[in-house]
């Protein structure tokens, strides 16, 4: 047929021309968030006080802040076992699930974190604080749909009587 192409030549002529690339020029370097690790610049080093080694100036380090938000999501799901309120039915049951809401919205956000700053201790504990906010939400909503069997303490209705 006429103005077929024939995708073999146009395949190795593509070839041919990554093969002819410096991989520098395929592979640039990433800028923000690089997986890379940078060399501070010069400019930023100060000398410590008496003189001693340089000192890095810039922003401060950030691993200790993912710690703190894994804690606190931990802190946050281990508290919804002491919930202190009625969440059988009603508004208490809405504000029971909206506190798990949260939960699991705050195991998102520090994984989320810890994922972005490569730790990966902390991204599994806050994977576990979502797993745990969804058994919590599981234990409340499957009865009412008919997924589990109820009972006194998780009945089939959302409304009180």
């Amino acid at each position: 047929m006429a103005g077929e192409r024939d995708w073999e030549k146009e395949l190795a002529k593509i070839d041919r021309q990554l093969a002819a690339m410096p991989d520098e020029q395929l592979l640039p370097e990433r800028e923000a968030g690089s997986w890379k690790k940078r060399e501070a610049p010069t400019a930023k080093a100060a000398k410590a006080p008496g003189g001693s080694a340089p000192v890095e100036r810039g922003r401060p380090p950030k691993a200790w802040l993912t710690y703190v938000r894994v804690l606190l999501s931990l802190a946050l799901g281990a508290g919804m076992l002491f919930w202190p309120y009625e969440a059988r039915c009603g508004v208490g049951l809405a504000a029971y699930l909206g506190a798990v809401g949260v939960v699991i919205a705050s195991g998102i956000w520090s994984s989320v974190w810890t994922w972005r700053h490569r730790a990966s201790r902390a991204h599994a504990l806050s994977l576990l604080v979502v797993l745990w906010g969804l058994v919590l939400a599981s234990t409340e909503v499957l009865p009412r749909v008919g997924y589990t069997k109820p009972d006194p303490l998780h009945p089939a209705s959302w409304a009180c009587r």
